[in-house]
């Protein structure tokens, strides 16, 4: 089965929430792309346009008539439904049969942020919104095909019990839950489509339709190189269609040289500028709420060496890994982007030089505090592969670096520095 990562950590939920978005599958689609790429593959889907300007309405709507309409603004965020806007409207998912109360409905979501639980406390700004068919739902499931470790392939989740969130299904009625591995040589065979959509409770002509979904579903998980492909709902509606309602899907970024296209729909409107500067300079950044400022190579360094801080009564202002090739001039782009940080006041460099040279670090380190004119305190920790010319150079430059010993020294004196 697969693991859903938690923690209670404040310091390390954001980290959970971005690590592998941005070191592993750093792309993820709005909802209405992800819905044009299930089409692309012969999957079974609401018809729907999508709307950018209030104006457009009208004319986008004359693409198809329906009894029902929902009505979705276009954001990576979950809780659409529960949330509200900066202008007071609420929730960014509306159903209405009124036509004309579209175009209102439509005006006070573009041009303005909506708050959830999932987004930054301002919001975020919506500049697209997707009008849909709303269908009559008889009964809702579950199916997700993700990667898993430990059967070391892709496996597909399902559940009769849709709709709802899945952690909560597996905790109360783990007996509502069905884990099944797939030969990655054989792909989804009958049987296996067969045995998932009994489970799903499909039957009869549903059960035909369940089957062709199941195996086009994994099509597009493989063909597009996905890590995680979620339907929820997969439903069942009242004119005996099987459909996929919702999908979120998380592809591997280590195959974008293979999806150009699917790589260039990236909406980037909502990320952080200095995470989008560092993925370009193959650095891993994550912004957080603290004031030292950290730059390591490692996820595990860098994770210890947050720990730490804090440990000290510090709090870190960044995860950012540099990596185990680390040169100069990614150097002094880290440094660039760590100082765009207005709530920094020191930051502390911990380098273990393993693959990595420590003297490359080190003239990095020189340069960048000359080029970027460093305006806070700088705490070095520099340890392993040619460590003592890393130290002379630091020694030698002239600028005011505060060295450290070791990792503890390092925290300390980097806590102290902001005292």
């Amino acid at each position: 089965m697969a693991v859903f990562l938690t923690s209670k950590s404040t310091i390390f939920q954001p980290i959970l929430r971005n690590l592998f978005k941005v070191s592993a599958c750093n792309l993820n689609l709005l909802e209405y792309q992800s819905k044009n790429l299930l089409e692309e593959h012969d999957i079974e889907i609401q018809k729907f346009v999508l709307i950018d300007s209030p104006k457009d309405i009208e004319k986008n709507l004359k693409q198809f008539q329906a009894k029902e309409y929902v009505i979705k603004a276009q954001v990576l965020a979950g809780g659409r439904g529960k949330g509200y806007f900066d202008n007071g409207f609420k929730s960014g998912v509306h159903i209405t049969k009124d036509r004309k109360a579209i175009e209102k409905i439509v005006e006070n979501m573009i041009g303005h942020r909506l708050i959830t639980k999932q987004t930054p406390k301002e919001g975020i700004l919506v500049s697209k919104v997707m009008v849909g068919e709303s269908v009559n739902i008889i009964r809702e499931t579950y199916l997700c095909i993700l990667l898993d470790r430990q059967a070391n392939g892709p496996v597909i989740v399902a559940s009769p019990a849709g709709g709802v969130d899945i952690e909560a299904v597996a905790e109360k009625t783990p007996e509502l839950l069905k884990v099944t591995p797939i030969d990655i040589n054989k792909g989804v065979t009958d049987e296996i489509a067969s045995e998932v959509a009994d489970f799903l409770k499909f039957s009869g002509d549903l059960k035909k339709q369940a089957m062709k979904q199941i195996k086009n579903l994994y099509e597009l998980f493989v063909t597009a190189d996905c890590v995680q492909l979620e339907i929820n709902p997969l439903v069942e509606t009242d004119d005996n269609k099987v459909i996929c309602v919702d999908a979120k899907l998380n592809f591997d970024d280590n195959a974008a040289f293979r999806q150009k296209k699917l790589f260039a729909q990236e909406d980037t409107s909502e990320s952080d500028p200095r995470e989008i500067e560092a993925a370009k300079w193959n650095l891993n950044y994550i912004q957080l709420d603290g004031n030292i400022g950290c730059l390591v190579n490692g996820a595990g360094l860098a994770m210890a060496t947050m720990d730490i801080i804090k440990l000290h009564g510090g709090n870190p202002a960044n995860f950012l890994d540099v990596g185990g090739s680390v040169q100069e001039n990614q150097v002094k782009a880290a440094f660039d982007i760590l100082q765009q940080d207005k709530n920094l006041k020191a930051i502390l460099v911990n380098i273990f030089g393993g693959i990595v040279n420590c003297a490359t670090i080190a003239n990095g380190i020189v340069n960048a505090s000359r080029g970027t004119k460093l305006r806070v305190p700088l705490i070095v920790r520099l340890e392993g592969t040619n460590v003592t010319a890393a130290k002379k150079i630091i020694a030698e430059s002239g600028l005011p670096i505060i060295s450290a010993n070791d990792l503890e020294d390092a925290a300390q004196k980097a806590v102290q520095s902001i005292s």
